[in-house]
């Protein structure tokens, strides 16, 4: 951490000049690094970034939403500093902790070279910036060079900690008892991510901008799958499009991801496959489900409607 922090009196966080010009700016630099927003995505990211605040992406598992912050990490030429986060996850972790091994040598080295040493010398010395070890949030807000901050998986972690990260998102400032208080030089560009595994507080989703990032529609996840496997024809990508979009209609544990989708892509592609059948989407389903009831449903669905396969076939 850089020595000339601010303390207790310094100005709040200067706000960052604009890195967009406009929604279609975002939208079209995203697509530039693979990553194909629409404009609900691409309108919320001009915004955090023009009013300085943090984005909650809410959202199923697998939708892109931890790969969004990557991105536009990816286009601003920024450092992507991520806390993930968990239960059990506390201060110590997440913002910082003094390096006790350290102190304690430091200790033992100032008795032993000056005996009689004052106590109020020692401590001074000992809670310094040398001794401080810096965690994803305290090392965002003190960074000099631009930062996108990545929170993610934000429905993990325990109240406690959630009220940790509201104190740190309002004021992008945080005391630590022995320096004072550390302001920060700018105002990152904060993603949270959430799976919706438990409700977050009122306070928290009030400080952020609010993003939902859903499975993407046939047409788009069509474009995705085109994007992210080279070499795979666009008649394969729609069948996979479709047939993708047919399995998250089913009653199942878990719906395939974005990512699963593209995984089972480059396995048909690896086997050399044109046209996807009944008996090859059975033999693969294991790529894009993970749960054995989830298969044998899938599968079931498969075996009884032979006729939407042949709907979705080639056109010679």
């Amino acid at each position: 951490m850089s020595t000339d922090a601010p303390i207790t009196g310094a100005p709040a966080a200067a706000q960052a000049p604009a890195r967009f010009d406009s929604v279609g700016q975002v939208r079209e630099q995203l697509r530039e690094v693979d990553y194909l927003s629409d404009e609900g995505i691409a309108g919320v990211v001009y915004l955090a970034d023009r009013l300085g605040k943090p984005i909650l992406v809410e959202g199923p598992a697998g939708t892109g939403k931890t790969q969004l912050a990557k991105s536009v990490a990816e286009i601003l030429g920024a450092r992507l500093i991520r806390l993930q986060c968990y239960e059990g996850l506390d201060e110590s972790k997440a913002l910082y902790e003094w390096n006790y091994k350290k102190q304690l040598l430091r200790i033992q080295a100032t008795k032993t070279d000056a005996e009689g040493a004052e106590w109020s010398e020692i401590e001074e010395d000992i809670f310094s910036d040398d001794f401080l070890m810096t965690r994803p949030l305290l090392e965002a807000i003190t960074a000099d060079d631009p930062v996108v901050l990545l929170i993610d998986e934000v429905d993990r972690v325990e109240v406690e900690t959630e009220a940790l990260l509201l104190e740190i998102l309002s004021d992008y400032q945080v005391s630590i008892p022995e320096l004072g208080t550390i302001v920060a030089k700018q105002i990152p560009l904060v993603f949270l991510t959430s799976n919706n595994t438990r409700e977050l507080s009122e306070a928290l989703k009030r400080r952020c901008l609010y993003l939902h990032v859903d499975y993407p529609d046939m047409d788009r996840e069509k474009e995705i799958v085109l994007t992210k496997v080279p070499g795979i024809t666009e008649s394969l990508a729609d069948q996979v499009a479709r047939i993708v979009r047919s399995i998250r209609q089913l009653e199942i544990k878990k719906a395939p991801s974005v990512s699963e989708t593209i995984d089972w892509a480059r396995t048909l592609m690896l086997l050399g496959i044109e046209h996807v059948d009944a008996e090859t989407a059975t033999s693969t389903a294991n790529i894009l489900l993970k749960y054995q009831t989830d298969i044998a449903k899938a599968t079931k669905e498969f075996a009884s409607d032979q006729q939407a396969f042949k709907n979705i076939a080639p056109t010679p």
